[in-house]
């Protein structure tokens, strides 16, 4: 789940608004003589538990997620789901404010970047028992832990592939980028595709004699530089942002600083890429959309949130694996669903976790490409992976499962940092400003992060 701004993680998904009577008065009183748990007289009809359940979201997309909700409703006569929704915009604020109130919901979702350290400050349930005796438990990948405890699991499972543009390439008479992970470009050939790919208003190639730079009319590709997403490449080229157990800050060594001065450059001296700053993510739709790039690199989520329309607007597009400087690596990630520990009902609210949480019951995310199914048979049974991508909002099938379902399941496939280490918003925050001037030439990559470590480090360490 970057899950994405749209409803839906990652990518998508939560926010949160909540009165404060869905939480605070949600019941929790011991039972009485002659009454039943909630206090209701033996014999007569048991009120259900309320449950308010958060999301970031319009109003709209709160209603179609509460139309899930009352499906639950309806199927059981214990708990009864309130589904609230606010803007992305305010969400973490909203939730800081209804924390310190002690007026939390009982469950949500949580951006990526917040779980761990919500927990580390005992705002979160352990969710460990949630799937106990259950057939339903979502891929090992997709837990959040702290201290050896699960604290949430992803609501969906997204990974970072090349979206490319079929007319393009067709014109130019090159070939696809590759949608099997053994056949996947090295760095060296990406951009020396890339280089072909990008014309300039005479019709000029970068690198060839009288390619005019300043005035390109289509970029061979981008590679989104949004702080979490870099890390990809700096794990790629043998470094990281962080040790693997996330307790120490990596993104100093010249592994990592080779790999993001390598992105800068195909800007900067490869003249393949278009200026990025890294500061929002939008990068299919200014550029793929946009039709002014062949190639870019993205989320899993953007087939749902806006290839999709542009396809049916005539937009030709495929997928394929990311290219590779030393090792082959993508990202795995996705948005949090958490139990928040004010909640007077944890058992009912995990309950209905799980129930939101099975792919049948939020199907219209995953058949539109927003969500990737979260449970190991819709990738390994062959009958559960057509149900899911054999419908028009996907490319084709075999392209698609070689460079989505496949490739998630490989080894290439690596947790996102937020999965299990600290205060990853406040170091990507602070990376994003760091490296601003890397993106325009004023200064290296290796400048820029030597200058800063200290800073970053104790960005990492939760300090200011």
């Amino acid at each position: 789940m970057k899950t994405g701004k749209k409803i839906g993680v990652g990518l998508i998904l939560a926010a949160f608004a909540m009165s404060a009577i869905g939480c605070s008065n949600n019941g929790g009183n011991t039972a009485s003589p002659g009454t039943d748990a909630t206090n209701t007289p033996a014999g007569s009809k048991t009120e259900k538990v309320k449950i308010v359940y958060s999301m970031w979201g319009s109003a709209e997309e709160g209603s179609t997620t509460q139309a899930v909700a009352d499906k639950f409703n309806a199927s059981q006569d214990r708990i009864e789901v309130e589904v609230q929704a606010i803007p992305w915009e305010n969400y973490m604020t909203k939730l800081n404010t209804l924390a310190t109130a002690g007026q939390l919901p009982d469950t949500g979702m949580l951006q990526e970047g917040g779980v761990i350290q919500w927990s580390g400050e005992g705002m979160l349930n352990d969710v460990s028992a949630m799937y106990e005796g259950s057939d339903s438990k979502p891929l090992d990948s997709l837990a959040y832990k702290h201290e050896g405890n699960t604290v949430a699991y992803a609501a969906a499972n997204e990974i970072l592939l090349l979206y490319y543009n079929k007319e393009m390439f067709d014109k130019a008479n090159v070939p696809y980028p590759p949608a099997a992970l053994d056949q996947a470009w090295t760095w060296d050939a990406f951009v020396e595709t890339a280089k072909k790919l990008t014309l300039d208003k005479n019709g000029k190639h970068s690198g060839e004699e009288g390619f005019d730079s300043q005035s390109i009319v289509q970029y061979g590709t981008s590679v989104e530089n949004l702080s979490w997403q870099l890390e990809t490449w700096a794990l790629s080229n043998g470094g990281g942002f962080y040790s693997e157990d996330g307790t120490e800050v990596r993104i100093g060594e010249e592994a990592s600083v080779e790999a993001i001065q390598k992105v800068a450059d195909l800007y900067l001296k490869d003249h393949v890429a278009p200026l990025s700053v890294g500061q929002t993510d939008d990068g299919i739709q200014r550029t793929i959309i946009a039709g002014t790039v062949a190639m870019a690199t993205n989320g899993q989520w953007n087939i749902g949130t806006s290839l999709n329309t542009a396809k049916e607007e005539g937009l030709s597009y495929g997928v394929a694996v990311l290219p590779y400087m030393k090792d082959k690596v993508t990202l795995n990630t996705g948005g949090a669903n958490v139990v928040f520990s004010q909640t007077k009902h944890p058992e009912e609210a995990m309950e209905w976790l799980k129930w939101y949480n099975s792919e049948e019951n939020n199907w219209a995310l995953i058949s539109s490409g927003i969500w990737m199914p979260t449970l190991d048979k819709w990738y390994k049974d062959e009958t559960f992976t057509r149900k899911w991508v054999e419908n028009p909002n996907f490319p084709p099938y075999e392209e698609y499962k070689s460079a989505v379902v496949d490739y998630a399941q490989s080894d290439a496939a690596r947790p996102a940092a937020w999965f299990y280490t600290n205060y990853t918003t406040d170091f990507n925050t602070l990376l994003g400003s760091v490296l601003g001037d890397v993106w325009t030439g004023k200064t290296t990559a290796k400048e820029a992060i030597t200058k800063n470590l200290d800073a970053l480090k104790a960005a990492h360490a939760g300090s200011k």
